[in-house]
């Protein structure tokens, strides 16, 4: 499933699509620069990396983009399996693609990126050093809650997705990996959503 959040109808009256995205990618930027003042302004630590220890060791790019590929696409085996093998996957599936709206490629691609990045930089790179993982992981579920009862199972994939993500930042020491897996689980589900599980696919 996708981790993009939001709430509410999708696009409500006298809202377009190009509006709605550009309404995202402001919130995003906000949300990135909030987790750049945290923590390089309010800390003086750098937001790429999870701990002193960790810049001092570096980035091993190919390896750490490699690895979040890797989880990234695990993360995607898992929603897409249970979107198409149970009832209750199907559901939540079908409701997710309705609450995203008719995004199309190019958009979803544009989401997905600036989710991945301005989330990861906020839960990851500035909230996990101060709270630790679980909490961490916890509050980026609850994010991703929407009080519509097949959308329930959605704050517990994020859980699990939060978790996946923030110790993919533990064991690199960086945030390429789980900035990967984030866009990459993003990039793939968001148009999968709108093409097989949307009302207009249902039709087809």
């Amino acid at each position: 499933m996708s981790e993009a959040g939001g709430g509410g109808d999708a696009n409500p009256p006298g809202r377009t699509v190009a509006g709605l995205v550009s309404m995202g990618l402001y919130f995003y930027a906000v949300v990135m620069v909030v987790a750049l003042v945290w923590r390089m302004g309010f800390y003086g630590e750098s937001i790429i990396f999870a701990s002193e220890a960790d810049e001092i060791i570096g980035i091993s790019p190919l390896r750490d983009f490699s690895i979040g590929l890797g989880a990234g696409l695990a993360l995607v085996a898992v929603s897409l399996g249970w979107a198409w093998s149970s009832r209750t996957g199907r559901a939540l599936a079908s409701e997710l693609a309705t609450l995203m709206g008719p995004l199309g490629v190019p958009n979803a691609l544009l989401l997905a990126l600036a989710s991945g990045l301005a989330e990861e930089m906020f839960f990851r790179g500035a909230l996990q050093p101060r709270v630790g993982l679980w909490l961490a992981s916890f509050l980026f579920a609850c994010v991703h809650f929407v009080p519509r009862r097949p959308l329930l199972p959605w704050t517990l994939f994020a859980a699990g997705a939060g978790l996946v993500f923030g110790w993919l930042f533990e064991w690199t020491g960086n945030l390429i990996a789980p900035i990967t897996a984030h866009v990459v689980v993003n990039a793939v589900n968001l148009p999968l959503l709108e093409r097989y599980f949307a009302p207009s696919a249902e039709k087809r």
